[in-house]
């Protein structure tokens, strides 16, 4: 069992404003899928937001696209947003976190959420979104977990003291032997 001087709590609540990507690219619910798609390409997005009026009703994405509409062989063209749109709308509130999107993201088993503020969406959040952030945090936690380590090693001449020992540790930028980590952990 390890004691709490070897073990590292980081708590981490990163805003999700900090990661959630502004002015979300919208579409009206009676613009074709074919136009839906030319404005996902135009944008560099996998999703647009779509709007009746300027109220936010549901998501379509590329999935929504290739199996609703390409894989059955229909005409994007012809075919409207509104009939295979994702509906209803999962949003998430902006002071929100980013832990708790991607609670929600599982919850909901969804890869985007629509970041609303004051009713209004201002942004989106993508598991893409979220994983940089993830792998972030992993290089700091693997940084400190370096820093914090004490490294046996096996055989080698005390720092301090200068005798042979078969248990020196890395303490203080120094090589100790037991005798001298204990009297460098009494100072």
């Amino acid at each position: 069992m390890a004691n709490a001087r070897d073990t590292i709590y980081v708590e981490t609540r990163v805003p999700l404003k900090e990661v959630m990507r502004g002015s979300p690219t919208t579409i009206e619910a009676e613009a074709t899928v074919a136009k839906a798609a030319a404005r996902m390409c135009r944008s560099e997005v996998g999703s647009c937001i779509v709007l009746s009026g300027n109220v936010p009703i549901g998501i379509v994405t590329e999935q929504d696209m290739n199996c609703k509409v390409v894989a059955k062989d229909l005409k994007p063209s012809s075919i409207y947003v509104r009939e295979i749109m994702s509906t209803p709308l999962i949003t998430i509130d902006s002071e929100r976190t980013v832990g708790e999107a991607a609670q929600m993201m599982i919850r909901h088993r969804v890869r985007r959420l629509p970041v609303v503020e004051n009713g209004k969406v201002t942004g989106i959040v993508t598991v893409r979104d979220l994983l940089s952030v993830a792998n972030e945090l992993n290089e700091i936690m693997s940084d400190l977990i370096v820093i914090n380590r004490e490294e046996n090693y096996s055989m080698g001449l005390c720092d301090r003291c200068g005798k042979m020992s078969d248990n020196l540790v890395s303490m203080d930028a120094m090589m100790l032997c037991n005798d001298c980590r204990e009297e460098e952990r009494l100072r």
